[in-house]
């Protein structure tokens, strides 16, 4: 299972403070997909080019299974991620995106703000997170069953066996 994990942000990028979100979804998805998960990772600023050429290359050459973004999906001008995962996708899922905004929408009134997308590129499954750790883990535990779901189907696996390595 090789899973790309990308951070939209531009203070990380350069520096200025230190990616928690990254390592959230790494710490996550390797409790939900075990220890044969294999991360690669990036940091990028907010601009769409760099997002989507960042998506391309983690779903189209490095062949990632998986590949999740965490920041830039609120309404803000530079939360460019939504539009950038769009410009890559083949099939878009939505239900992804409503069900971490119902989820979110209980605990925090503003979760609706949120414009996270998903859906597939190839035989890759893309979904955008927030950029908070504790709303990374929240909605990944959310969409976990999904995740694993739409990862076997894409594999050509049966999305009902036990695990997937």
């Amino acid at each position: 299972m090789k899973i790309g994990r990308i951070t939209v942000s531009d203070r990380a990028s350069a520096g200025v403070y230190e990616d928690r979100s990254g390592p959230e979804i790494e710490a996550a998805l390797g409790e939900v997909f075990s220890a044969a998960a294999e991360f690669v990772s990036a940091i990028v600023p907010d601009e769409a080019e760099l997002i989507a050429a960042k998506l391309r290359e983690f779903a189209d050459t490095a062949q990632c299974d998986l590949v999740v973004t965490t920041g830039g999906t609120g309404i803000s001008v530079r939360d460019v991620t939504p539009e950038a995962t769009r410009a890559v996708l083949e099939k878009e899922l939505p239900g992804f995106g409503e069900a971490m905004r119902m989820t979110s929408l209980a605990k925090v009134k503003t979760a609706i703000l949120s414009r996270a997308t998903a859906g597939t590129r190839g035989h890759c499954l893309i979904v955008n997170l927030p950029g908070k750790p504790a709303a990374v883990r929240e909605c990944l535990e959310i969409l976990a069953p999904a995740i694993r779901e739409g990862v076997a189907h894409l594999r050509g696996e049966d999305p009902h066996a036990p695990t997937i390595q």
